[in-house]
């Protein structure tokens, strides 16, 4: 984005309002937090003064210069790397993210991630929502495959992740675990942090000692000798979660490497057998449902033929 100048006029003094708020108001492709930091920033000039503090009030006859600067440049470079998209317009894009990409660039990782083909799909990605994670509004982990929602503007990245944080958004996975559940359906609430001694690990960690809410609600769809196709749908979005959780009742997520003990199934998979299968949300500008459904992966689908098999 290049750098901008807006100047306005306060029409209307029946309701005096937050500089914040109004602003929000009349640039809707800002979310507040934006307009909040342009306001910290200097950038909001009222009456040709400088106001930095988000709560002075505007009143009728305020002359208001917004100037937003030029957006911060992407270290990240634009990679044509071909997407599945489940659905796509001019606000926001879910992809069907196969395993083996990275979400976004990390240590080891700087390039070759999922934000790398966004760039070059989305050519005004830049700097939506974070610089290093532009538009990523949740994650899923590089093996894991399935359907995950990117915002293409500040306003709808910050109403997706409000849903999510919400709950309003529905999250489904689905995921083969070793063992069979004695329960049809279930909940673990065990709050989740970064294991104390192995740092690449998450594990069940108390709140006191640093752990966060973590809640996962699960339902076996289909019962396979000793393995289990279970539906997940999560109500909080921790790092591992539906991995943890499964690990620690006892039915730890087929092929995963770092919960499952390196117990084998005898099927090649290229990561863990867990996939985002569905996502619901609310449209942030129509407010339309959108319902994304991620298809079965082939790994996934060989594995549940091998184990219907061995079954049958």
């Amino acid at each position: 984005m290049n750098p901008q100048t807006i100047n306005l006029e306060v029409k209307d003094s029946s309701n005096v309002d937050r500089i914040d708020s109004y602003l929000s108001q009349q640039l809707p492709d800002l979310s507040r937090s934006r307009v909040q930091k342009l306001i910290e920033e200097g950038n909001v000039q009222i009456d040709g003064r400088i106001c930095t503090a988000k709560k002075t009030l505007v009143r009728q006859g305020d002359r208001i210069e917004i100037n937003i600067p030029p957006t911060q440049p992407l270290e990240l470079q634009a990679e044509k790397i071909p997407l599945d998209v489940l659905y796509e317009d001019e606000y926001l894009i879910v992809i069907d993210k196969p395993a083996g990409l990275v979400v976004h660039p990390a240590p080891g990782h700087e390039n070759g991630t999922l934000v790398n083909a966004l760039l070059s799909h989305c050519p005004n990605l830049a700097g939506i929502g974070g610089v290093q994670r532009p538009g990523i509004v949740h994650r899923l982990d590089k093996d894991t495959t399935g359907a995950i929602v990117i915002a293409k503007s500040d306003r709808v990245h910050q109403h997706l992740q409000a849903q999510i944080k919400a709950k309003t958004a529905k999250r489904e996975y689905l995921g083969i675990v070793y063992g069979v559940p004695t329960s049809q359906h279930g909940t673990i609430n065990l709050p989740i942090g970064r294991h104390p001694v192995e740092r690449k690990k998450m594990a069940v960690v108390p709140i006191e000692k640093g752990g966060r809410e973590a809640i996962t609600h699960w339902q076996i769809l289909e019962r396979l000798g000793n393995y289990t196709l279970i539906q997940f749908c999560l109500e909080t979005g921790r790092t591992h979660q539906i991995r943890v959780h499964s690990a620690q009742i006892g039915h730890p997520i087929v092929g995963d490497p770092l919960y499952s003990s390196g117990r084998s199934v005898g099927v090649n998979l290229p990561g863990q057998a867990l996939h985002a299968w569905k996502l619901t949300l609310e449209h942030p500008i129509s407010g339309e449902i959108i319902e994304a459904i991620a298809p079965i992966p082939p790994a996934l689908n060989k594995l549940l033929e091998v184990l219907r098999k061995r079954t049958s």
